[in-house]
């Protein structure tokens, strides 16, 4: 299939938004989607961005079935490691259906760990819904390995009045 894939820029965060609520629906929680379209232009595109991303676009005679020419997407961000140093985070993976098989996914992830080495990354994480099988799958097929069921680490997270709360100190 014919498609490039570009470090994504400004004008691309409505399409990163449309793909980002595609992404949540397919993982059952669209309800948990709360960031806008101007987050992303200011979170992604300013002085100092929060993330990157790049764009998988096809040729207009190949756009989707609504009329898409942009048609994946992966957000990362450098991140450190302690024990083995500079590593990059891809929070999202994501490729329309009518475009998967296609090699765009293996593409995108590739683009990242490229990025990631030009970086002097050691490693690229992220991680998968237990549930998504064809997806775990995929990245194991990637060489990929699963940081949970081997080495028994949970990914844990802290947000709204519980971080709030740790903030200030509250018990």
């Amino acid at each position: 299939m014919d498609f490039t894939i570009r470090a994504a820029t400004l004008e691309d965060c409505k399409d990163i938004s449309r793909m980002i609520l595609e992404l949540a629906e397919h993982e059952k929680v669209s309800d948990q989607v709360k960031i806008t379209q101007k987050d992303l232009e200011q979170d992604g595109f300013s002085k100092n961005p929060f993330f990157h991303g790049i764009i998988a676009e096809v040729p207009e005679h190949l756009k989707s079935r609504d009329g898409h020419t942009k048609v994946g997407y992966s957000l990362y961000f450098y991140t450190y490691s302690s024990w083995k140093g500079r590593a990059v985070y891809m929070e999202d993976l994501y490729v329309m259906p009518e475009f998967r098989g296609k090699g765009i996914g293996k593409a995108l992830m590739s683009k990242v760990s490229q990025l990631g080495l030009a970086a002097g990354c050691t490693q690229l994480n992220f991680t998968v819904l237990d549930w998504n099988k064809s997806s775990l799958d995929f990245y194991l097929k990637q060489g990929c390995w699963d940081v949970t069921s081997d080495l028994g680490y949970h990914c844990m997270r802290c947000e709204g009045d519980a971080l709030e709360n740790l903030a200030q100190g509250d018990l």
